[in-house]
């Protein structure tokens, strides 16, 4: 035996398996379905890009650039960073393959970044998402947001709520910055001890500050809501008449700002009223109309969303919702053999090209044992083919969702077989 100690997940990682992994399949697939539904198309970049495509669209002063992101030299000596973040690498692809506009692309994607763990926060978690370039049409802004919300209900949620501000484009934000770092010159003794002595590179960072001495000078603070543009102001006053007319309830949150510097114009963010207040926001996202551009392409506008997997999931465990709206994919049917021969793999066989879900166990197992994997398995029947089933042409039907077995065992001819669990299981 090796002395050596087995290998264990990395710090800010962890291993998806079985039943956790069945919501994981549950989630994914639902988000497909809404993608499908808005005419979203899936999208697969690379894991890892040149660190310019996330230093130039996140912002190199930004906290993931300076401190979170993977960076790494390959044998090339060429400089890439894992992925942080999914919006920047679908430009990337938007701007290097020039399909047709509007671009509307979904994706499912790990990303990386060096942080502290925490719950529903790891050093490499995933995100959902949409992005949509080459339209800056409020319209479009309302249907991102609508997708996002109508995804969260179908999930199940109910205890979210939606935030949504705007950030102006680049002149009127640039005019509201020094009046906001007016203000904060001050302030600044008041502020909290890391933004008391970085506020002037990035004033927009202090709103969106959790600590209570930054809320409280902010508070006073001139707003950007109230310096936007005519135009910036007829774009946001639409995307707000949109959602009411789609019966979605949107609160004006003037200190929603995001993270990235890329974001222009609506932005919006979902949080859970059933998670704890700082770590509380399930998805988000907004209109970045120059994001195309500092990756080198030619002007083009943009909006998206994105939500962490794990954050959702968690929100999900805290509103008490594990079985519902779809997200568990267990099995339908587990095969109990005792017959030890060809049989059971015909039957698995047809069971399958039949569109059910089926398990058996193997090693020529007793009775009693694949009963227990049966009943761990999640299947919602048990089919056993012993001896008797076999020379009568028929196969044993238990549900293994009640605890009367005794009321819930039929003997089904195999001829039937097909129609009976066409009542019983509903294959989709």
């Amino acid at each position: 035996m090796s002395d050596t100690p087995p290998f264990k997940a990395p710090i800010g990682t962890h291993d998806v398996l079985g039943a956790e992994s069945a919501r994981w399949e549950g989630l994914i697939a639902t988000f497909a379905n809404f993608a499908h539904r808005y005419g979203f198309h899936l999208a697969i970049t690379p894991m890892f890009e040149d660190v310019g495509v996330f230093k130039r669209g996140i912002g190199e002063e930004s906290d993931v650039a300076r401190k979170e992101m993977y960076v790494f030299q390959d044998r090339g000596e060429r400089t890439y960073a894992l992925r942080p973040e999914g919006t920047a690498p679908i430009v990337r692809a938007f701007i290097q393959h020039n399909p047709t506009t509007p671009f509307k692309a979904w994706y499912f994607t790990p990303a990386f970044r060096y942080e502290r763990p925490q719950a529903g926060r790891y050093r490499q978690h995933h995100q959902l998402g949409v992005e949509v370039l080459g339209t800056e049409d409020p319209m479009l802004d309302v249907e991102v947001v609508s997708l996002a919300q109508r995804f969260f209900e179908g999930i199940g949620l109910h205890r979210f709520r939606l935030l949504i501000n705007s950030m102006g484009d680049a002149q009127c934000r640039a005019d509201y910055v020094v009046l906001l770092r007016d203000f904060l010159a001050h302030h600044a003794d008041e502020l909290c001890d890391e933004h008391a002595k970085v506020w002037s590179e990035n004033p927009l960072r202090v709103l969106d500050c959790k600590n209570e001495r930054c809320i409280a000078v902010t508070n006073e603070a001139p707003m950007l809501i109230d310096h936007l543009c005519d135009a910036c102001r007829v774009h946001f006053d639409a995307v707000r008449g949109g959602l009411r007319a789609l019966g979605i309830d949107a609160t004006l949150e003037p200190r929603l700002v995001r993270g990235f510097d890329y974001y222009s114009r609506t932005t919006f963010e979902f949080i859970s009223d059933a998670l704890d207040g700082a770590q509380n926001a399930i998805g988000g996202g907004g209109r970045y109309d120059g994001l195309v551009e500092q990756l080198g392409g030619k002007p083009s506008s943009g909006i998206g969303f994105g939500s962490g997997v794990e954050r959702l999931l968690l929100t999900l465990d805290a509103e008490g919702i594990k079985d519902d709206a779809g997200l568990r994919r267990d099995l339908d049917i587990f095969l109990v053999d005792t017959v030890g021969t060809d049989a059971p793999v015909v039957l698995l066989d047809r069971l399958r090209h039949e569109g059910y879900s089926v398990d058996r166990s193997y090693d020529q197992r007793s009775m009693k044992a694949q009963m227990k994997l049966a009943d761990k398995s999640g299947a919602r029947l048990a089919l056993l083919l012993g001896p008797q089933e076999l020379a009568a042409g028929e196969v044993t039907m238990r549900d293994l969702r009640s605890g009367d077995f005794g009321a819930t065992q039929d003997r089904v001819a195999q001829v039937d077989l097909l129609a009976v669990l066409a009542q019983r299981l509903k294959v989709t």
